[in-house]
């Protein structure tokens, strides 16, 4: 498969990432010709300024990584992060709402964040890992009533998870794409083959901290 670098969104969220890794990743994603960086917030307004003369777009996450914000601080922060630069918000799902079938919340909570995002693209992070497959078909069809852009699988910060699955990644693709929604695989994409098998199942963006190892 062809054009692996524009499917991917190189990421850096850990908590501990120094300056140099960041400058390192920033690099990297000019050098590959990646789609996008995927960072935290508060490094948002020095991608975008480090980026300024690349075509690579700048991600971001809020509400990261459990979720369990109030949407108002969730759309604070993606208004905040797009007043930085970036071009694209990843949020993550109230994974407790959506376990305890409060399904208006849920989707309250991501129109709100919607709002905040104007004409930027609005990801949501499902975390997967978390949910059973009838509350991962539930979260998709509250991410088409909320007018999500994306639906996301995964943070990669729940212990013990698997990431991204062949079989989440077929299942959001099948009731979001009718619709116009787009899936981004995230989580657990090491090599090349991971990741074109991603892309098969119906992903268009794949996040990864090893986009380097993919695309050689």
């Amino acid at each position: 498969m062809e054009n692996l670098n524009k499917y991917i969104e190189h990421t850096l969220l850990k908590q501990d990432a120094t300056k140099e890794e960041l400058i390192e990743l920033l690099d990297e994603a000019v050098k590959q010709d990646f789609l996008g960086v995927c960072v935290n917030p508060v490094n948002v307004e020095f991608a975008r300024n480090y980026l300024a003369d690349s075509k690579v777009k700048i991600v971001t996450v809020v509400g990261f990584p459990l979720g369990a914000s109030k949407p108002e601080a969730k759309a604070y922060e993606a208004k905040l992060a797009i007043e930085d630069g970036a071009d694209e918000v990843d949020m993550v799902l109230n994974v407790s709402l959506m376990k305890n079938k409060e399904f208006q919340a849920v989707q309250a909570d991501i129109e709100t964040v919607k709002k905040a995002c104007g004409d930027k693209k609005l990801k949501v992070i499902l975390e997967t890992d978390l949910l059973t497959r009838e509350e991962i078909e539930n979260a998709c069809k509250l991410c088409i009533n909320a007018k999500a852009d994306f639906v996301k699988t995964s943070t990669g910060f729940v212990k013990n998870g698997a990431g991204a699955k062949i079989e989440d990644v077929e299942l959001m693709h099948k009731i979001v794409s009718p619709f116009g929604l787009e899936v981004k695989a995230s989580a657990g994409i090491r090599d090349k083959q991971a990741a074109i098998n991603m892309i098969k199942a119906g992903a268009t963006r794949l996040g990864t901290s090893s986009g380097v190892e993919i695309v050689k």
